[in-house]
Order: structure tokens, then C-alpha cells, then sequence
């Protein structure tokens, strides 16, 4: 193993490039307004305040051709009094009946456009992203980790507004000092950048020159000077909320909890206030979490949780301070979805009984506080009360209530500390979950859970290269049925038989373990890249108490090397290619997966774009393919992918990605395809259609473990399992501040099961040598319960029986919404969401199962209307 690691360390060290220029950072110096004049925020720049300060300008082209100059110059002038700073821009444009002036809601940066990012803080690594389309759309983001991160959930109170006139197009914009954070020195400096995007020419180019191969984005702005006597704002916002929503569904007759239709009105209210310049409380009584638009329908056929993305506005906003992601892309100490998830317990009822089990915990309330101080000590720290969660069961008219969810507190804290002049930092992680009175009936749940961790991250000459690390620790408390259940979940696998590194303790009543990191990389200068690095996660290590982990138990070594072109290149506007390699072991030395990776990467001169590759596995054991059985062997793989785009300029526009992966001696195939048509027919309008469809047949699906003779038997069997799905788009923009959207998503994942198997010898080299077929005679299939009872020894004696596994998931969500922001920040939703989910006949085709799965089938209706109202003080 070790010299696996070493080949590509020494393969670089004897590479030889260039390293990237220093560039002069340019300096623009603003004036405060001491008369009372300001500037009427109209986008014509006419006023005479603006002649306080000079014209910044000289702007370079940064895409597709750095360092060159563009089709058209811009130029701008900076102002600002005790409660705002004033941004005026000019867009030069010979052809001023051309630009482009498409609508959308907030946050869509489409058309022309101009955008203004403020480093405040002066840290080099974040910023404030101010963008302005030409159609008066306002866009903003928060930048965190020097570029790597844009947040878009960020929405400030600001104004903009645009003019487009003989010499191009102008935009004023009026950013208040309460929506920045900033320190309290007498004269400060402002990290700074303003950038324009030249629609048609695809052309991007800024005031402050960023070369194509610097190693970050933040740390290359130039600077902000003329900033004095800034006062502090003492930031003070309460935004109260009403929901009133109205659910109909189809009624279910003897059920008394399910009568056709729920009426519900809920309030709450919102504040954010400034403890000081840069640091922000934020609070939330009774919040309102729903969401606009619904997950996307998915079925997990592995036994593993699946990951959806957070869309709830108290929890994303700033949420890049307390992200503590680690390992896979996935894995994070800190998953604000567990916080009001669906209640974990559920009530043991008979077949006369009723249950009312509410969807989700209610939140009781949560507070955040974060932020950044100048010393660079940035702070995040949450906390959250989740209520007491009932479900009412009703026994032939008599009701009753069971605890299925317990009173709950969790907590955030994250601390980091930039230092070497911003180029490095070190910082730290703790979070915990506390459950009180667990009730005997939910004993499977932890008492207390605590995580932790410490990271880092050094850069040298000029942040091309880096060194970063981290390292996390958790401890869980329970029951013993509690620790238990953890140790066999598919984390953790400690029943596994063939592992003799973990086994199962049902003794324990706490459970605690280890994880880590290491990387070195090179990220800026010429046009090389790479990584070197190693993480591992130890088989006790857990976290699913309020963060997402998949699985543990490895140790993964990787190496990346990666080519990026600088400037245009032939046919191509930009070009790239990469190779990955990695090994993974457990913590018992067995080598789980090898693979090996190639990609290429480009956008063509006339903005079509692809990507393409390819890979092959030839180690693949999976410990959790059996679900609690031994480590199994996948048969070597191949895979190639290919994703292509049209010009995403074109109001017609298309894209395609494609996937197929295949194992040795046909084990399995993965065929995945997704498409994408977009119309806009008009600045105001758009459409989008993107259908995927999947196929995944494989020779040892996972059916259920049983017994024969006394010892673990592991059925699995071949499936066809196929998905069909589309999501369906349409935007349209009355104005920059009324909108309306749909979104909707016809589903349906269908298997089928055949050729079922028992499995012999789970790591035989051959694929034919794991595995022993039931024969007819051995296995056959009740006609009146729909079982399939099994004689294996052939002896007239039943050994063993499952249900049928044929499944037909037929699902259909839609939301349509109109959003109005009736005065800046101040917002209201109308909302009509609907859903359908059946399980169909499995024998029915895709399409016939998703005909008759949507169409004739009584939907559940949400009506909700939303009204929030923005006060800052």
C-alpha cells in the first residue's frame, strides 16, 4: 500500500511548471457624501453626487481569452454615507438594441448583467456578490472558501435599477451597511471586484485581473480604499409570518383521521439582529419550514439512506460556517434535515386501530449566532428545541396517545482562526443531540450524541499549493437495544461473520469512534493541478443523530492530477482533462475497491460544451451488498459516461448525459440517461422538459436473509429494475419582483425479480462460483398469498419463505407558486402542491404503469398561502 501512495508523489515532485505571475492589485478610492445629497436610485447616474469620485475602469477580459481586452468597456463609481454605499455602472454597447434583457425570479443570472463583490471583512477567502441584469433581476450570493462555495440562499435587502440609452447600459444600486459585515477601524480597506458578463459574445470581463490559473477567487480582488468613520448599524430585523394551508385528499372510509380534507393556520416571526458589525443573531419562534418545492422521487433498492439537499431558509442561510463536510461528498457532521425530521417512532396497532402520525417534529424554536470579527476569528453557533411529537390512535371510537418522537435540543458549534496572513487557518467543530424521558418504546433511540472534530489548511507561494487536514470523533449514548441496533445498522455491518475486526456488543450502552483526513494538493500556477491524500473512518464512528454518514469502516487513498487550459485553444474556448486513482481498504487490511478514472472536459468556441470518460474497477467488494451478511465480490467493471450541452445562450436549447457501466461475466449493467430541452420563447418565459430513464439488471440483487439448517442463508436473485421520470419546468416573470412558477414530476422505478439464488462462496473469482440457481421443484410460488416458499434439500419439507420483492412505485409531484415581494424582503406565497403515489402491477410495462398510476387516481391537494412581512429598525 504504501508504494501505491508514494508512485504518484514522486511522479509530480519531477514535473516542472510554471508558476503563476503575481499581478499588481489595483486600488479604487471612494468618498463619503457629507452634505446629505444622495443619489436617486433610477439607473441614469444623472445625479450630481456622483461627481465626488473619479471613474474606475480599464476592465480585462477573464473569459474565454484572459488577459485580453473585451468587445466593450465598463467603468464605475463608488459613494457611500452613514447607512449605504452607492455602486453607479456604465456598460459600454455600440448596439444598444441588442443586449440582452431577459427576466427571471431572483437568482437567475441570465442575459446581460453586472456584478459587484465586496470582501468587507478583508479576508481573502469570503465575500458579498451583488449581481444586476440588465432586466432589473437581482442576484446575490454569499462566496465562502476563497470561490469554491457560492451561496445563493443569502437574500439581503438591496436596490438596483437599470437604463439602457444610447452608449451601452447603466445600473445604479444602493447596498445598505446593515447587510454587510465589516469592523469598526476608524479607515478600513475592502476587498473588491466588479465584473460584467457580455451576453452576446458569452464574454466575461473585470476590473481587477484574475489570471485563468490562480488558485482562488476572493484572494485575487483588488482593494476598496476611502472607507472612514463607518458606523456600526445596530441591525435589528423582525419579519412575523402567517401560513394558512388546506390539504384535501381522497377520504378513506372508516378512518377517522383520514376524512377528505385538514385545515391548518400557523404564524411565527423571524429576527436577526446585529450584536455588533460583524457578528448576527438570528432567531425563530414556532418557524414555518415547508418547502416550495418538493423532493425529487427516488427509491434506494441498497438499504441506504438518500441524501436530499436543504431548502429550508433559517437553516441555509450561513450555513457554509457550520458545514463540516469530510470523506465523501455527502458525509457532513452537521445534516440540518435530522432537525424536524419525521417523528422516529411508530405506534405497534392491531388491524382495528387507527393512526394519526404527524409528518414532521415541530420545531419549537432555534437561534443562530455567527459571523466574522477582525481579529479573523469566524463563529457559528446554533441551537434548536424540537417538541414532544403524539401519535393519536383511534380503537373503534376510543382515542389514545403514544409518545413517537421525544422532547430533543441540538446544538452547533464551530470555531475557525485565519492567521499567516489569511493564507491559513485552523479551526474546530462540536455538536451534540440530547433526547430527554426516552420512553421504553422508542429505547432504539440515543439518549445523547456528541461529535467533534479539528481542521486546518495551509497555502504557500502565492496559494498555489496547499496542505489541509482534519480530524472527527463521536460518541453516542443509549439503551443497550439502542447501542445494539446501531452496531448491526448498515453503517456500521459489526454482525458481519467474516470480519474479524468488529462484532457486536449487546452489552454496550455507548459506542465511540475516530475518522480523519490528510490532503496535499496544488490548485493555482500554470496549468497543473493535483491531490494527494488519504482519509479514513473507523468502523464505530457515528454521527446520523444530526449529521449524514454512509457508511464507515475504511481507510481510502487517493491521487488526482488534472490539466487546465488557461486560454483559448484551437476550437475550443476552454479545455481540460484529469485522472483519478484511488485504493480503499477496511480496518481489517482487506482491499475493498480499486479504481482508475479518466475525463476530459471542454466548451467549443461556439459555447457548446462537454464532458467525457471513463474508467475501469478491477477490485470491488462490497460489505453491506448482503445487508448483514459476509463482504461480497462485484465482478470487475467498466464504465464510460458522456454529457453534452448545446449553447445555453440559445432560448432553444438541449443537453444529454449519458452513463453505462457493465460488470465482468454480466453481473450487473448501469444505463443511465437524462436529457434536458429548454424554450424561451420570450425574455419572460421559459420552458424545460428533462426525461431520464434507467436500467439497472443485476444477477445478485439482495432479496432477504433466512435460515437453513441452523445457519444465515442469503437469497438474492436476478432483477430488471427499471426507472422513468421527467421534471417538468415553467417560469414565467411578470416583473423582477412577481413571479410565477411550476414545477412538476411524473415517476415510476419498477423490478422484477427472477432466477432466484442462494449465495455459496461470496468472494469466488468467478462470478458463477458465488452463487447456487433454486431450481424448479425448489422454489415455487403461492398462488393464493403470493409467497414464495422454498424446499431446498428437496425433502417435501418447506425450509424457508419470503414475500414476492416485484415492485411498481408510481409517484407524481408538482408545485405551482406565485411569489410576490410586495417591498423589499417582505414576501408573499400562493402555493398549490399535488402528489400521487401508488404502488402498481409490477407485470404492467413502464408506461402503461404510469398511466394508470397518475391519470384517474384522486390526488392529495395542498392550497397554502404565505405572507411574510420584513421590518428592519
Amino acid at each position: 500500500m504504501g508504494k501505491i501512495f508514494l508512485w504518484p508523489a514522486l511522479l509530480l515532485a519531477s514535473i516542472q511548471v510554471l508558476e503563476a505571475q503575481i499581478i499588481e492589485k489595483k486600488k479604487y478610492t471612494t468618498m463619503a457624501i457629507e452634505d446629505g445629497r444622495t443619489p436617486v436610485i433610477d439607473g441614469t447616474m444623472d445625479d450630481p453626487v456622483w461627481d465626488l469620485v473619479e471613474w474606475g475602469g480599464d476592465f480585462i477580459e477573464v473569459r474565454p481569452d484572459e488577459n485580453t481586452p473585451p468587445s466593450f468597456q465598463t467603468k464605475f463609481k463608488i459613494i457611500y454615507d452613514a447607512k449605504y454605499i452607492y455602486f453607479g455602472i456604465r456598460a459600454f454597447d455600440a448596439a444598444p438594441d441588442s443586449i440582452v434583457r431577459r427576466m427571471g425570479r431572483r437568482d437567475t443570472f441570465d442575459g446581460d448583467w453586472v456584478e459587484v463583490e465586496i470582501d468587507s471583512y478583508h479576508d481573502l477567502r469570503t465575500a458579498f456578490s451583488f449581481t444586476a441584469t440588465v432586466a432589473g433581476v437581482r442576484g446575490d450570493e454569499f462566496i465562502s472558501n476563497n470561490g469554491e462555495d457560492w451561496d445563493s440562499s443569502w437574500n439581503p435587502i438591496w436596490v438596483t435599477k437599470t437604463q439602457i440609452d444610447d452608449e451601452g447600459w447603466t445600473a445604479e444600486i444602493r447596498i445598505p451597511l446593515s447587510q454587510l459585515r465589516f469592523n469598526a477601524d476608524k479607515e478600513q480597506v475592502w476587498g473588491l471586484q466588479v465584473l460584467r458578463r457580455y451576453f452576446r459574445n458569452e464574454e466575461r470581463s473585470v476590473w481587477q485581473r484574475i489570471p485563468q490559473d490562480a488558485p482562488g477567487w476572493v484572494s485575487e480582488f483588488g482593494e476598496l480604499h476611502g472607507l472612514k468613520n463607518l458606523t456600526p448599524q445596530n441591525q435589528l430585523e423582525i419579519q412575523p409570518f402567517t401560513v394558512t394551508q388546506l390539504k384535501t385528499y381522497e377520504k378513506e372510509e372508516g378512518n377517522p383521521f383520514r376524512d377528505g380534507n385538514d385545515f391548518k393556520l400557523n404564524g411565527g416571526v423571524d429576527a436577526k439582529i446585529g450584536v455588533t458589525n460583524d457578528l448576527t443573531l438570528d432567531l425563530t419562534v414556532n418557524p414555518d419550514f415547508g418547502q416550495v418545492e418538493a423532493d425529487p422521487s427516488a427509491i434506494a433498492l441498497d438499504g441506504f439512506q438518500i441524501f436530499f439537499q436543504e431548502r429550508r431558509p433559517f437553516f441555509v442561510e450561513n450555513k457554509n460556517i457550520f458545514d463540516y463536510r469530510f470523506s465523501h461528498a455527502s458525509d457532513n457532521l452537521f445534516y440540518s434535515r435530522r432537525i424536524g425530521r419525521t417523528p422516529q417512532g411508530y405506534p405497534n396497532v392491531t388491524g382495528d386501530q387507527y393512526v394519526d402520525r404527524p409528518g414532521n417534529t415541530t420545531i419549537l424554536g432555534a437561534a443562530k449566532f455567527s459571523g466574522k470579527t477582525k481579529e479573523g476569528w469566524s463563529i457559528g453557533v446554533m441551537e434548536s428545541l424540537t417538541a414532544k411529537e403524539y401519535a393519536e390512535i383511534d380503537t373503534n371510537g376510543e382515542r389514545s396517545e403514544e409518545l413517537v418522537e421525544p422532547l430533543t435540543n441540538y446544538f452547533v458549534g464551530r470555531l475557525q482562526k485565519d492567521f499567516n496572513n489569511n493564507n491559513s487557518y485552523i479551526g474546530g467543530i462540536v455538536t451534540a443531540t440530547n433526547r430527554f424521558d426516552v420512553p421504553d418504546q422508542l429505547n432504539f433511540l440515543h439518549t445523547d450524541a456528541y461529535s467533534g472534530g479539528l481542521d486546518f489548511k495551509h497555502q504557500w507561494n502565492n496559494r498555489n499549493y496547499y496542505l489541509m487536514g482534519y480530524s472527527i470523533f463521536s460518541k453516542v449514548k443509549g439503551s443497550r437495544e439502542a447501542i445494539a441496533a446501531t452496531q448491526n445498522t448498515l453503517t456500521h455491518l459489526f454482525q458481519r461473520t467474516d470480519a474479524g475486526h468488529v462484532e457486536v456488543d449487546s452489552t454496550r450502552t455507548s459506542l465511540a469512534g475516530t475518522g480523519g483526513k490528510l490532503e496535499y494538493g496544488k490548485v493555482g500556477g500554470g496549468n497543473l493541478r493535483y491531490t494527494i491524500g488519504a482519509f479514513w473512518k473507523s468502523p464505530e464512528l457515528e454521527i446520523n443523530d444530526i449529521g449524514f454518514l454512509r457508511q464507515t469502516d475504511e481507510f481510502r487513498q487517493y491521487n488526482t492530477v488534472a490539466y487546465e487550459s488557461t486560454r483559448q485553444m484551437g476550437k475550443f474556448r476552454r479545455i481540460g482533462a484529469n485522472f483519478n486513482y484511488f485504493n480503499s481498504f477496511d480496518f481489517e487490511g482487506n482491499r475493498n475497491r480499486m479504481q482508475y478514472q479518466f475525463g476530459a472536459d471542454g466548451t467549443f468556441l461556439n459555447n457548446w460544451g462537454f464532458d467525457v470518460g471513463g474508467g475501469h474497477i478491477p477490485i470491488n467488494y462490497r460489505t453491506a451488498h448482503l445487508q448483514g451478511g459476509p463482504r461480497f465480490k462485484l465482478s470487475r467493471e467498466n464504465f464510460v459516461w458522456f454529457i453534452a450541452n448545446t449553447d445555453l445562450r440559445k432560448k432553444l436549447r438541449f443537453s444529454a448525459d449519458l452513463l453505462y457501466s457493465e460488470g465482468k461475466q454480466g453481473h450487473f449493467t448501469i444505463f443511465e440517461f437524462t436529457g434536458g430541452i429548454t424554450y424561451q420563447p420570450s425574455n419572460a418565459l421559459s420552458v424545460s422538459f428533462s426525461p431520464q430513464y434507467a436500467r439497472y439488471p443485476h444477477k445478485t440483487q439482495y432479496v432477504t436473509e433466512t435460515q437453513f439448517n441452523g445457519m444465515p442463508r442469503y437469497v438474492t436473485s436476478e432483477i430488471d429494475n427499471k426507472t422513468l421520470s421527467a421534471a417538468i419546468r415553467v417560469n414565467y416573470t411578470i416583473n423582477p419582483n412577481l413571479t410565477i412558477q411550476y414545477y412538476g414530476q411524473p415517476f415510476i422505478a419498477r423490478g422484477r425479480y427472477s432466477h432466484f439464488n442462494y449465495i455459496t462462496n461470496p468472494v469466488a473469482e468467478s462470478l458463477f462460483d458465488r452463487y447456487q440457481l433454486l431450481e424448479e421443484g425448489q422454489i415455487t410460488k403461492q398462488s393464493d398469498t403470493g409467497m414464495y416458499v422454498v424446499d431446498e434439500n428437496l425433502d417435501g419439507t418447506i425450509d424457508y419463505s419470503f414475500d414476492d420483492p416485484d415492485f411498481s412505485l408510481v409517484e407524481f409531484r408538482s408545485n405551482l407558486v406565485v411569489r410576490w415581494e410586495y417591498i423589499p424582503g417582505s414576501e408573499l406565497f400562493l402555493v398549490w402542491s399535488q402528489g400521487i403515489s401508488n404502488f402498481m402491477d409490477p407485470a404492467d410495462s413502464l408506461t402503461r404503469g404510469l398511466e394508470s398510476g397518475i391519470f384517474g387516481q384522486k390526488p392529495e391537494n395542498i392550497f397554502l398561502m404565505k405572507l411574510t412581512y420584513r421590518l428592519a429598525l
